[in-house]
C-alpha cells in the first residue's frame, strides 16, 4: 500500500477527473501479464530486487525524501538473488511499473471534513479538509507467486524426509526457520519484498508525471509526497514481549499489516514519535482509511488489519453484478472506474466486502491501531 499527498482540491481535480483517471489507466499498466515501461535486463533485475526502491530512486525513478516515509526505508536488508530462481526472473523482470489484478487497484481520493478525525495528527503528515489524495495497493505480481511455489516446493521435498514434520495440508508446508531450506527461503522473500517496494516506487513516478501533465504543474508544485509504503505479506524478525520476556521472533504478516506503536524501532525516523502511519484499503465503492499504531498493538505483535475484507468468493461475486453495470452505477454515484476486466470489476464491488467503517471501528476500540481520517474515492483504475 502506498499514500501520495497533493495540495490540489477536490473542486481543482473534478473538472479534469475523466482526464486524469483516462491518463492513469494509459500510463500504469494494469490487468494479468502486464507489462511496464522501465526496460530491464535480467541481471539488472536481480540488481533491482536486492536494492528495492533504493534502486528506482538512484535511476530517477522517484525522489530521495520518498525513501525515508518508506517502511524498511523502501529496501528489505538482506536480499540474495541467487537465492531466487531463473523461472521467477522470467516472471518479474518486465513487471516493474504494473498494477496487476484481482484486489490491486489506483485510486483518486479526497479527504471530506467530517472524515478527520484526528486533526492534529492529520494535520502534521500532511492532510487537510477538501484535499485530493492517491493511494494504490499493488505487490511483486507474478515474481513474488513465483518465489513462494518455488520454495513450497522445496519445503515439501525436505520436510517429511530430513525434518520429520507431518502436515494435513500441502499448502502449509515449511522448513525450520534456521534450516539451510528456511534461511534461502526468508532470503528470496526479501527480494520479493523488494521488487513490491520498487513496482510501488516507479507507480508513483507515473503517476506524479500524469498529474503533471495534466494540470501543467510540477510534481513538487503540487506538494506530491509521499505519506507512507508498507509492505503486505512478508515475514520479519523483531523483538516482542512473550510471556513477560522480551524475545526475537519470527513474525509472519499474511492478511495484516503492521502496527506500530510510537517508539518502535521499525517506525521510520520521522514518524517514530508518533507510531506508524497504517494504510487500510477498503472496497472500491466505500473507501479507506488512514490510521496510526496502537497503545495495544503490542498485544497482536504489532499487527492490524489487512483490509475491509470479503465477504463472499469472487465467483459468487460474479454472480452478483456485472460488471459494466456496476461501472455506470459507481459513475452515478460519483466514482469514475476505468477496468481492463468488467468480470474483475464485478468481483471487487463494495458488496462483496465488509463494512471497511465497522472494520476500523473495531481495531480502533481495541487500541490495535487508531483512526486519522478516511479518504474517499472518486476516481478508480482496476486491473
Amino acid at each position: 500500500m502506498r499514500l501520495v499527498t497533493t495540495n490540489l482540491t477536490i473542486n481543482d481535480v473534478k473538472p479534469k477527473l475523466k482526464e486524469l483517471v483516462d491518463m492513469l489507466f494509459k500510463r500504469v499498466p494494469a490487468g494479468v501479464g502486464s507489462t511496464g515501461f522501465v526496460k530491464l535486463t535480467k541481471d539488472e533485475f536481480r540488481k533491482v530486487v536486492e536494492e528495492g526502491a533504493e534502486w528506482c530512486v538512484e535511476h530517477d525513478y522517484g525522489w530521495k525524501e520518498d525513501l525515508k516515509r518508506c517502511e524498511l526505508n523502501g529496501r528489505m536488508e538482506g536480499a540474495d538473488s541467487r537465492k531466487i530462481s531463473s523461472r521467477s526472473v522470467e516472471r518479474g523482470f518486465n513487471q516493474i511499473g504494473t498494477l496487476g489484478s484481482g484486489n490491486h487497484y489506483l485510486e483518486v481520493q479526497w479527504v471530506k471534513e467530517e472524515n478527520i478525525h484526528n486533526k492534529e495528527l492529520a494535520k502534521k503528515w500532511g492532510l487537510f479538509p477538501g484535499q485530493i489524495v492517491i493511494m494504490f495497493h499493488c505487490g511483486s505480481r507474478g515474481f513474488g507467486h513465483q518465489v513462494a511455489t518455488d520454495y513450497l516446493q522445496s519445503f515439501l521435498n525436505v520436510m517429511e524426509r530430513k525434518y520429520k514434520i507431518k502436515i494435513l495440508d500441502r499448502e502449509l508446508a515449511c522448513a525450520p526457520f534456521n534450516s539451510p531450506e528456511g534461511q534461502d527461503y526468508f532470503t528470496a522473500m526479501k527480494c520479493a519484498v523488494n521488487m513490491s517496494f520498487a513496482n510501488r516506487q516507479v507507480i508513483l513516478h507515473r503517476v506524479r508525471e500524469v498529474f503533471s501533465s495534466v494540470f501543467k504543474r510540477s510534481a513538487e508544485d503540487m506538494d506530491m509526497h509521499m505519506v507512507f509504503d508498507v509492505a503486505h505479506n512478508r515475514a520479519s524478525l523483531e523483538k516482542h514481549k512473550v510471556d513477560g520476556q522480551t524475545k526475537e521472533v519470527l513474525v509472519h504478516r499474511k492478511g495484516a499489516t503492521g502496527s506500530y506503536p510510537a517508539g518502535r524501532e521499525e517506525i521510520p525516523e520521522m514518524y517514530r514519535n508518533d507510531g506508524s502511519p497504517v494504510i487500510i484499503g477498503g472496497s472500491m465503492e466505500t473507501g479507506s482509511y488512514l490510521l496510526v499504531g496502537g497503545d495495544k498493538a503490542a498485544e497482536t505483535f504489532c499487527s492490524t488489519c489487512h483490509g475491509s475484507g470479503r465477504t463472499m468468493s469472487r465467483t459468487r461475486a460474479r454472480q452478483m453484478w456485472r460488471g459494466d453495470k456496476l461501472q455506470r452505477d459507481m459513475e452515478k454515484k460519483g466514482i469514475l472506474v476505468k477496468t481492463v476486466s468488467f468480470a474483475g470489476l464485478a468481483e471487487e464491488a463494495g458488496g462483496a466486502y465488509k463494512d471497511i467503517d465497522e472494520v476500523i471501528e473495531v481495531v480502533h476500540t481495541a487500541g490495535l491501531s487508531k483512526k486519522v481520517c478516511k479518504l474517499v474515492p472518486i476516481g478508480n483504475v482496476k486491473g
